[in-house]
């Protein structure tokens, strides 16, 4: 048997400014975006720079109870892991490019790591796993 989770949903408060963000800022690649008339709804899907994984369906807040978890959708934990082959080159674009950073670089036992925060403020790490370790390569 073979599965593969195919997107995670990230809540969004505007599909463009979305798009911006995550393609200018963090050179994600715009993989989808079509209109969806019957429910008045765009199918915008993003991916990492040479990802062929998991990729983010960016979906629109479209009610009251949703627009409660833009940018909280783990309750304040690290919600994301972005993964890089160059973390220094990646997190020093990212400060160019004015991401907050709310976790300075750091050396753990599974490779270097510091957490940013997205445009509506949820949590990720960037990180570069070590060689030896077990996802290092997928």
């Amino acid at each position: 048997m073979k599965q593969s989770i195919v997107h995670i949903a990230l809540v969004v408060k505007d599909y463009d400014e979305a798009i911006e963000f995550y393609t200018q800022k963090l050179k994600f690649t715009l993989i989808e975006d079509s209109y969806q008339p019957e429910q008045d709804k765009r199918w915008v899907v993003i991916s990492p720079p040479g990802s062929t994984g998991t990729t983010i369906l960016l979906a629109r807040a479209s009610n009251d109870e949703q627009e409660n978890f833009i940018g909280n959708q783990c309750g304040g934990r690290v919600f994301l892991f972005l993964n890089s082959d160059d973390f220094w080159r990646d997190y020093n674009d990212m400060l160019a490019k004015g991401i907050n950073f709310i976790r300075e670089p750091k050396e753990q036992d599974y490779g270097t790591v510091a957490v940013f925060e997205d445009l509506y403020g949820n949590r990720w790490d960037l990180l570069q796993l070590n060689p030896d370790h077990p996802l290092a390569g997928r």
